[in-house]
């Protein structure tokens, strides 16, 4: 039967190649856009699952880019029983390199306490070191940097070449590479010299690296850690990484006002309210106090993949719904070939019928004719969107990072073969049901 159907097709060319395509087309594309999710989620699982310690970032921050937290919270970090050693890093844009203006891909100015890095049993950056060496005690004060090799290569520069970062000329005195696209885009710099660059609030960090002793289990320093800090939320403090020219706080300033606008508002509109509404209020804000007064978000590395993977689920639904349309219009392609096909063959299904052919017998045939082209076409769908992957990773390395799993392919194609069998089943079932001698006559 299957060999019977392979003819069929073959017998056909054009009409089949086209059936092919649409369907190759629209597998293609969902391999193309599918491999973007799952390059994404590797990527973030091989930068976090490097990092074995804490880091603690405002609540509410999706990256330390985003976060401010007290610079004087490290030194209550460090006393809490069960931590090893911490450091603190500030994060800004970086916004021009050697005078040219940086867009895409983005790339990030880090300031580091260096002296408290260097305690560090593990030192992310330190280890990744390619040419050159990681910043040491002796460089705070200095203008040394430590950049990314994707950097360096961009810029042509090797280590000891000046760098001007902003409109600041840095030296370079060491080149990394740890193989992430989240990683591979830093220019690390002495924390004084970083708040010189990106005017940076003398009082404000971006986030905490918390490294373990050991002596307690994860939950239980993480526990301490947030009891420590807790009750000091936006009332306590509030803190932006932004400074004037004046040494004032004008985003702080503008937050403080606002904060005190909604707080009076709130006020007025409690005590125009009636007893029956006001005696809910207590217990709304009692249970919005405890997440208000914590400021700070602590957890290891690995668990703020969590919060990508809701980004991640999200991606996933919009690409499906994309991948759909293209699938939608395969499946029409091989719908109306099959059609098309059945409707010229009407005298040959007939005569079959005449000679013993029973119904399921030419539902099985133009089904078996409608697989082929499903699986032709995702066959080489998923050849042509692997290559494709592998060209783009290899044209532009440091922008993205395509992944086509092995289970993404075998999953496409297995969705492509059911959709074409699926495909032939209301053709099969529209010739199956004419009466043979109906069909002799039809040509």
């Amino acid at each position: 039967m299957f060999q019977f159907a392979l003819h069929n097709v073959l017998s056909r060319p054009v009409r089949s190649g086209l059936a092919i395509l649409g369907m190759t087309v629209a597998i293609m594309g969902m391999v193309g856009l599918f491999s973007i999710a799952e390059g994404l989620d590797r990527v973030v699982g091989n930068t976090l699952n490097r990092v074995s310690g804490f880091v603690a970032m405002q609540r509410g921050a999706p990256i330390p880019l985003f976060s401010t937290l007290p610079r004087s919270w490290i030194e209550e970090i460090e006393t809490i029983p069960g931590v090893r050693a911490a450091t603190s890093e500030c994060w800004a844009r970086v916004n021009v390199i050697e005078g040219e203006i940086v867009v895409s891909p983005p790339r990030m100015l880090c300031g580091t306490d260096i002296e408290r890095r260097s305690k560090l049993q593990v030192g992310l950056f330190r280890e990744d070191i390619v040419a050159g060496r990681f910043l040491q005690p002796q460089d705070v004060g200095t203008r040394h940097c430590v950049i990314s090799r994707q950097i360096a290569e961009e810029q042509e520069k090797n280590v000891g070449d000046p760098l001007e970062v902003n409109g600041h000329e840095l030296e370079i005195i060491g080149i990394y590479h740890t193989g992430s696209l989240m990683l591979d885009v830093a220019i690390m710099i002495d924390d004084a010299l970083f708040r010189e660059i990106a005017r940076f609030d003398e009082n404000t960090v971006s986030n905490f690296y918390i490294e373990q002793d050991g002596s307690v289990s994860d939950e239980v320093l993480l526990e301490r850690i947030q009891d420590q800090f807790r009750g000091r939320g936006p009332d306590a403090w509030q803190g932006t990484s932004l400074v004037s020219a004046s040494g004032t706080n004008p985003l702080s300033q503008l937050v403080t006002a606002i904060d005190r606008y909604l707080k009076r508002a709130g006020e007025d509109s409690s005590s125009l309210s009636s007893p029956e509404s006001t005696s809910t209020v207590p217990s709304t804000e009692k249970g919005n106090k405890a997440l208000s007064d914590d400021p700070m978000e602590v957890r290891l590395a690995a668990d703020w993949a969590g919060r990508f993977d809701e980004f991640i689920d999200d991606l996933d639904l919009a690409l499906a719904l994309l991948t759909s349309l293209g699938i939608i219009i395969a499946v029409v392609s091989i719908v109306n070939t099959m059609l098309m096909s059945v409707t010229e063959r009407l005298s040959e299904f007939g005569i079959l019928r005449a000679n013993g052919w029973s119904q399921f017998d030419l539902v099985r045939l133009i089904g078996w004719e409608s697989l082929t082209l499903g699986t032709i076409g995702g066959l080489f769908g998923c050849l042509i969107g692997w290559a494709g992957t592998l060209v783009v990773n290899a044209t532009f390395p440091a922008k993205f990072e395509l992944y086509a799993s092995p289970t993404l392919l075998a999953v496409s194609l297995l969705a492509s073969a059911l959709l074409g069998g699926v495909s032939g089943l209301y053709p099969a079932w529209w010739v199956a049901r004419m009466n043979p001698m109906d069909a002799i006559r039809r040509n």
